[in-house]
């Protein structure tokens, strides 16, 4: 199997954001953005996504930080997918976290596109604000050119809602970027192109 794994850095007047990414990992993380909640949600993501991920970002404020992050671990996955020959290529996931229920469908199509049902109580999230989170998705969508549709079914609980989320997103993620044997070496396309 080809080695699926990317080095990304964006240096800004900004933000200075680097990230190393093996799709192929077992859930290793070493993550710090200076904003604990995102670190957490980040984690969620590569956990559950099974993606040994280091990141190390520093910026301005949570804004450009957050987008910035979404960039660079969206130009990553991209990268260390390569053609994307063999994968799977669509897949969704359903999670729950106590009171919420979150669901998750990609669809790695060289289309980046973003629909996303959610909703919080509030917007702020132990200071991070949670109109930051619908950013990240559609960032990390469109950069990572993929679709990206999800919602939250309920949920009372902003902490859960959120953490619900990236938990389905890394689980439809590892399931998409499986490589499928049946089609291992063809682009899972009837363009033959992604």
């Amino acid at each position: 199997m080809v080695n699926r794994t990317s080095e990304k850095r964006r240096e800004t007047r900004e933000t200075s954001i680097s990230v190393s990414l093996n799709v192929d990992g077992k859930g290793q993380t070493e993550i710090c953005t200076g904003i604990r909640l995102f670190d957490h949600l980040l984690d969620q993501l590569a956990k559950h996504g099974m993606f040994d991920l280091k990141i190390s970002a520093t910026g301005d404020d949570a804004h450009h930080l957050v987008e910035d992050v979404a960039i660079v671990f969206a130009l990553a996955l991209d990268e260390a997918l390569g053609e994307k020959r063999g994968i799977v290529r669509m897949a969704d996931a359903t999670v729950p976290m106590d009171d919420a229920l979150a669901t998750v469908a990609v669809d790695i199509s060289g289309r980046g596109y973003s629909v996303l049902d959610m909703e919080f109580e509030g917007n702020d999230l132990f200071g991070f604000a949670t109109d930051l989170i619908r950013h990240f998705l559609e960032t990390f969508a469109r950069e990572a050119r993929i679709n990206l549709h999800g919602g939250l079914a309920y949920g009372t609980n902003d902490h859960h809602k959120a953490e619900a989320f990236f938990k389905a997103l890394g689980r439809a993620l590892e399931k998409a970027t499986r490589i499928d044997p049946r089609i291992a070496g063809e682009i899972p396309s009837t363009k033959n192109a992604l």
